[in-house]
């Protein structure tokens, strides 16, 4: 199946895996990690947030990370931060939550950040729009797909930003 995020990614040569998993498995990057073999940590969760300016941004974080949230606000610029409700998340990805990918339908001037500790992760599995599809990709490739800025999202102890 040639979905537009692998049509993005061929257009632009960027190489990656197309992999499937039964679309009747439970919801959530932790399970997607279990049916493709792989860690929790290189199944990417991408989440949509609002900022008080009305800015929508696109967050990714491996799948057994929770974002701390003081990391987020300092590096989006904005004290009022909120998780983008499933009509929001739908009216700006297109896509209905549980397999947004990360590229492919922003705008220029859309901001995506990604989570600095998974650079280093061999490769990273994001969603392709449609459950039971994923694409296996490189983290550098993710951030060349994707635009990402890397951030410190989930470790307290260090800054959001260099």
């Amino acid at each position: 199946m040639q979905l537009p995020a692998h049509a993005y990614l061929d257009k632009r040569n960027i190489p990656y895996i197309k992999s499937e998993f039964p679309p009747e498995i439970e919801k959530g990057a932790a399970a997607v990690a279990h049916a493709l073999g792989y860690r929790e940590r290189q199944m990417i969760k991408t989440l949509i947030f609002e900022l008080d300016t009305g800015e929508r941004i696109l967050v990714m974080v491996g799948g057994d990370q929770n974002i701390v949230s003081g990391n987020l606000k300092k590096a989006a610029g904005s004290r009022d931060i909120k998780m983008a409700g499933y009509e929001a998340v739908q009216e700006t990805t297109g896509y209905v939550i549980g397999s947004i990918p990360p590229f492919s339908w922003q705008p220029e001037s859309f901001r995506t950040f990604l989570d600095v500790s998974l650079i280093d992760e061999p490769v990273l599995g994001v969603g392709t729009g449609v459950w039971g599809h994923e694409i296996l990709i490189t983290a550098e490739n993710l951030v060349k797909a994707s635009g990402a800025i890397l951030v410190n999202l989930v470790d307290r102890e260090k800054p959001a930003t260099p």
